[in-house]
């Protein structure tokens, strides 16, 4: 309303929102907006372009991002009961409780879904590790042992993010924007282990001769390999852990503290 005489010119009738023209009467249904197709286009770019107020873009931004990741825990969940072939749109959508249309907002397309969901999970894992792992240095064997539970289903959610992980690999089999997300070339996972191991060797821990990169490769794949055999059902997960100190004995031949 504009005093009273909503949105009157001076008697004419309505008055054009882009520009002073008098908007001529429709007669029956709803009134006219625009003087013509030129303004209701350049209204509607103007709606485009008109950026949101700076005190809503931070509220915005972590609406979206928390609903983001609603929508990937959803994509996690079927993953791990049912594996990613399960994991349509509309399933997703189902999981997660919103809409198609939402799922779609957010993410343009399945496959980006895909690996966004993938990035999202490794800097999950990496936080929960951190805060699980710790970084106390004095012990090195004992620092090593907790990055290896890491690759083992010890609780619910590293079962969780291990059977995402197992359908994530056979689809990056076939997929290589998946795939280097899945597998990075620069094998962080394999350096941190090398270099605890390079740590311990310095101080004298560690049994003469051994090569901490290949000491490293043996680990990690040792270690996600017999995980996988848990979740599996094929081995149990305390005979796992035996398997694994047992190599860690040997490379920490050289500690002391193992000989007592």
């Amino acid at each position: 309303m504009r005093n009273g005489r909503d949105e009157k010119g001076d008697g004419r009738g309505a008055v054009c929102r882009m520009c002073p023209t008098a908007v001529p009467a429709t007669g029956r249904g709803r009134p006219a907006l625009y003087c013509s197709r030129s303004c209701q286009a350049k209204a509607y770019r103007r709606r485009k372009q008109l950026p949101a107020p700076a005190a809503e873009r931070p509220a915005t931004a972590g609406v979206a991002s928390d609903r983001r990741r609603q929508i990937a825990e959803a994509l996690w969940r079927i993953a791990a009961e049912r594996g990613l072939h399960a994991a349509s749109l509309r399933e997703v959508a189902a999981e997660a409780g919103v809409s198609l249309r939402v799922v779609q907002y957010h993410f343009t397309s399945k496959h980006q879904l895909l690996v966004d969901a993938l990035r999202m999970l490794h800097a999950e894992n990496e936080r929960i590790a951190r805060s699980r792992i710790g970084s106390d240095g004095t012990d090195p064997r004992a620092l090593l042992r907790a990055v290896l539970d890491e690759f083992l289903p010890v609780d619910a959610q590293r079962t969780t993010a291990l059977r995402v992980f197992a359908a994530y690999y056979a689809r990056s089999l076939t997929d290589p924007a998946l795939a280097k997300v899945f597998l990075p070339d620069e094998q962080p996972l394999e350096h941190l282990v090398a270099q605890l191991i390079t740590a311990a060797r310095t101080d004298g821990r560690t049994a003469p001769g051994l090569d901490p990169w290949r000491e490293a490769d043996l680990l990690v794949s040792g270690a996600v390999g017999l995980g996988n055999d848990v979740l599996h059902g094929r081995r149990a997960l305390d005979e796992v852990r035996r398997t694994l100190d047992y190599h860690l004995d040997k490379i920490f031949a050289g500690d002391p503290r193992t000989r007592r």
